[in-house]
């Protein structure tokens, strides 16, 4: 591995060329490294149930300590369900392990006048205490709105179909002073809403913190 390398973490392939396409128009040079180990996927799965990632905690550090050994200056996971858990990991490894939807979080505490109401979209069975643990000390009421279908298309690969429903869910929202998709893989239905409430996503301003992250 690269000096000045930036690992990401992933629980799907889906989220690979969307980082790459990031990486080659905001930051061109910039080393990423994918990883995308299928062991750690099942937290993320509705099917397996909410509070599950802590059961795969001791491989995920095993997995970050055999790819941040070569000089990698940052880690960002791009799951938000298992993001907590690569966090935690930093002071084990050395490096910064930056989870995707903080920065995301930090520009949503900023939104509207008042502490306000955040919406968080979100695939049935995910991790609703996500919401919270990323936002802050702030107090920020964060209410869940499901997306039903959602997860299905997206374990089908449907490019169009999953960000059409997010849309349409956000669409629905009337008083919120912000939307925040709780999935990276959401972020695709930003530019498909029609709602005048700031809808935003993860993969961009998290991206840009893992590229200003240093050891």
């Amino acid at each position: 591995m690269a000096d000045d390398t930036r690992p990401a973490l992933h629980t799907s392939p889906v989220h690979v060329p969307v980082f790459d396409e990031l990486r080659g128009t905001d930051h061109p040079g910039l080393a990423l490294f994918h990883l995308v180990p299928s062991r750690v996927r099942g937290p993320a799965h509705p099917s397996k149930g909410v509070g599950s990632p802590d059961a795969v905690s001791g491989e995920i550090l095993a997995l970050l300590a055999g790819n941040v050994a070569e000089d990698a200056s940052a880690v960002l996971c791009t799951c938000s369900t298992i993001g907590g858990v690569a966090e935690s990991a930093a002071a084990t490894l050395g490096v910064p392990v930056l989870r995707v939807d903080r920065p995301m979080a930090a520009r949503c505490r900023g939104t509207g006048t008042r502490g306000g109401t955040r919406d968080r979209l979100r695939a049935p069975g995910t991790d609703p205490r996500a919401a919270r643990r990323s936002t802050g000390d702030r107090p920020v009421e964060v209410r869940a709105v499901m997306v039903d279908g959602a997860w299905a298309c997206f374990e089908a690969d449907d490019r169009h179909g999953c960000p059409d429903l997010v849309a349409a869910t956000a669409d629905g929202v009337a008083d919120a002073d912000a939307i925040v998709p709780a999935q990276a893989s959401m972020a695709d239905a930003v530019t498909r809403t029609a709602t005048r409430i700031p809808v935003l996503s993860s993969p961009r301003p998290g991206l840009a913190a893992a590229a200003a992250a240093a050891r």
